[in-house]
């Protein structure tokens, strides 16, 4: 039924905000939860990177004056505790979850490695993978792509609050018409910012799909999962 067997999702950190200002919300967490759920149920193994613009991102503190080094560490930080949070909420409903973190920081999370995070997906946990690459000047979006090919994922979904990839800001454009498909290139001579330039050539590189799709509609990751056209393939 389902299209692919390991894959890995990138959470956007705003959108655990739900309808607050700032934080996380409590009923975006559990809706997050139980979709992933949802798909472990069919055997899907999960991998998982979740931003942290939702309590603090580097690039917007290095503008108000924060040592660049030192904000991309604080929003490896704010990772950290979304991804604490996301598997709180998974355990909370029976899905086994395991937090691995770029930079050692026990016993909140495991020392990430590629081998353990297999491991952990082998066995039907949940493998949360927080901290970014654990350098600063790289974004979430990379360290998604790059645990994806660390991991052998065979996909790379990520759950926005946009339903697909567009010609321009739908938010901003009502002209802006929605791609089913588009390649790599194509992202790149048309200037969307669906990913940073790392991310996206990490992906293309290593042959990695991506999905661009709405996580924030409730059922809209299992009907990824199984098939249905939504949100943009990147190839």
């Amino acid at each position: 039924m389902e299209q692919y067997k390991r894959i890995l999702l990138k959470l956007s950190g705003e959108s655990l905000m739900g309808k607050k200002q700032y934080g996380i919300d409590e009923v975006r967490l559990q809706e997050y939860a139980t979709q992933i759920k949802e798909i472990a149920d069919l055997g899907i193994e999960i991998a998982i990177v979740i931003g942290g613009g939702n309590i603090f991102r580097g690039l917007s503190g290095a503008s108000k004056g924060f040592d660049r080094v030192k904000g991309d560490q604080m929003g490896m930080l704010a990772t950290v505790i979304n991804s604490l949070a996301l598997s709180s909420a998974l355990e909370s409903i029976g899905q086994k979850a395991r937090v691995y973190t770029a930079v050692p920081m026990h016993p909140i999370g495991e020392h990430y490695s590629p081998a353990r995070a297999i491991d952990s997906l082998t066995r039907g946990e949940i493998a949360i993978i927080s901290g970014g690459t654990g350098n600063p000047f790289f974004t979430t979006d990379t360290a998604s792509a790059l645990r994806g090919v660390e991991v052998g994922a065979q996909v790379m979904l990520k759950g926005t609050r946009v339903d697909g990839i567009y010609t321009a800001d739908p938010e901003k454009d009502p002209t802006a018409t929605k791609f089913d498909k588009i390649s790599y290139d194509e992202i790149y001579n048309r200037g969307l910012k669906v990913m940073d330039l790392t991310a996206t050539t990490l992906c293309k590189e290593n042959n990695l799909p991506i999905i661009v799709f709405d996580m924030d509609t409730v059922g809209n990751l299992k009907k990824v999962m199984t098939g249905e056209n939504i949100g943009t393939l990147v190839y």
